[in-house]
């Protein structure tokens, strides 16, 4: 089933996403990025990544951070003509805070699939083979689901990253 297209609005957020996984980045930790934005356009929360390794905290990821600061501010029925933006496609974890909070939209530029096939397998990262599109599946109220988009953009950010 074929999806929408992303909009110009969609695609300056996700480069939003982009920019926040690359301060990330910048502050050593893992790449990724994401916010939050209300119906009309205003942004709500920015997150980034604070899993840093070897000492940081592995659930601290863009998605969960974000949810988490949004969740205390705002409810579900809110939160559901929201959307959240994200560098990475949402893993399992990140898409279930996302369910959890209400949000009823998310875009993601980075598939997870070219994620794995860009750092490989490794102990740093174990990934669950878990689309967030089945995770939503599940759930019991709508989530609209859009991505990957802007794929070469968010993969720039995780070059040379992973090599150890």
């Amino acid at each position: 089933m074929p999806q929408d297209p992303a909009t110009e609005q969609d695609l300056a957020f996700l480069r939003q996403a982009i920019e926040l996984a690359r301060a990330a980045r910048d502050h050593g930790a893992h790449p990724f990025g994401a916010l939050i934005v209300d119906e009309h356009g205003q942004v709500l929360v920015t997150a980034r990544n604070n899993a840093v390794p070897p000492k940081g905290d592995p659930t601290q990821h863009a998605e969960r951070l974000a949810c988490s600061k949004i969740g205390r501010q705002f409810t579900p029925v809110q939160l559901a003509h929201c959307t959240l933006y994200t560098s990475t496609e949402p893993c399992a974890m990140c898409a279930g805070a996302i369910y959890e909070v209400g949000i009823g939209r998310v875009v993601y530029a980075l598939s997870a699939k070219v994620l794995i096939h860009i750092i490989g397998s490794g102990p740093e990262i174990p990934t669950l083979d878990l689309p967030c599109r089945e995770v939503f599946a599940r759930g019991q109220r709508p989530t609209t689901v859009l991505g990957p988009f802007l794929e070469e953009e968010a993969a720039e950010v995780h070059q040379s990253f992973w090599i150890k």
